[in-house]
């Protein structure tokens, strides 16, 4: 079995970081493991607090997990400070982890700051030990400093942040109205485009989180980033299709709708 290891912020509620990068790591098959960076205070209805975790403690996370176990893929969720960004970036270089899939969390959907303003500079200096980063629109806006509109500049957008030193670009389309078509520029400058399917529901807890995990989940298996990509998307897509209520606010999306539907789950 191929050990993927996630770091990232916790969510009390289970939609997204921690708990949905090990729910979609599970689901694709590989054995998850986890570094928090953060833990956060948060319901359907959005995050009301955030408590960073000590420096050391999450350096000796990573330590002691690259010293005992072979990991075939990292993704990277909410670092919150430049702090913890630059401690993550060290450690990670000193263990020569790879496969490394840079989710670029800034904000959640309720609109809580997830990563400080002071540390934008130094998340762009984190993209150079990326195998592939993957903003949503809002995200690339601030990493590539422009407005994105369309496809056009979706792929512009692209561009401007592969220059910070990510080897491949996903562009997350889901933001957009008129369509949610993904946009991955290579490490070859190839443009592909991944047509999207877009639902009716509020239930969208936790997308990028479990659309990152499992393409970083794909890669440590050994396909390559465009079918990790594509596969990523597939396993997104059923999964938001079928997302389910459990609060008041946004839900979580079925990491495991297979195994809910086995066990007779009701979601009616």
């Amino acid at each position: 079995m191929k050990k993927v290891l996630t770091i990232a912020g916790s969510d009390s509620c289970g939609g997204a970081g921690i708990q949905a990068d090990l729910k979609a790591m599970s689901a694709q098959g590989v054995y998850g493991m986890s570094v928090i960076t953060a833990i956060t205070a948060q319901n359907t209805k959005g995050v009301f607090a955030v408590q960073e975790i000590d420096l050391d403690i999450i350096k000796k996370q990573i330590e002691v997990l690259y010293e005992d176990i072979d990991i075939d893929a990292v993704k990277i969720g909410m670092l919150s400070s430049s702090d913890i960004i630059k401690v993550v970036y060290e450690t990670l270089k000193d263990v020569n982890a790879k496969n490394i899939v840079i989710d670029p969390v800034m904000v959640s959907k309720s609109g809580y700051y997830l990563l400080k303003e002071e540390a934008i500079e130094a998340l762009k200096e984190f993209l150079k030990i990326g195998t592939l980063v993957t903003p949503n629109i809002p995200e690339a806006e601030i990493l590539a400093n422009m407005k994105i509109e369309n496809e056009e500049d979706m792929i512009l957008a692209a561009k401007k942040i592969k220059t910070l030193g990510a080897k491949n670009v996903l562009m997350k389309g889901g933001h957009r109205e008129d369509n949610c078509t993904d946009i991955l520029l290579t490490d070859k400058d190839e443009v592909i485009k991944f047509l999207g399917e877009r639902f009716e529901t509020k239930n969208t807890h936790g997308t990028g989180c479990t659309l990152s995990s499992t393409i970083a989940s794909y890669i440590g298996k050994g396909y390559s980033v465009e079918e990790s990509v594509r596969l990523g998307k597939e396993y997104i897509t059923q999964a938001i299709k079928n997302s389910f209520s459990i609060g008041e606010g946004v839900g979580p999306v079925g990491h495991f709708i297979d195994l809910y539907k086995k066990a007779g789950v009701d979601f009616e």
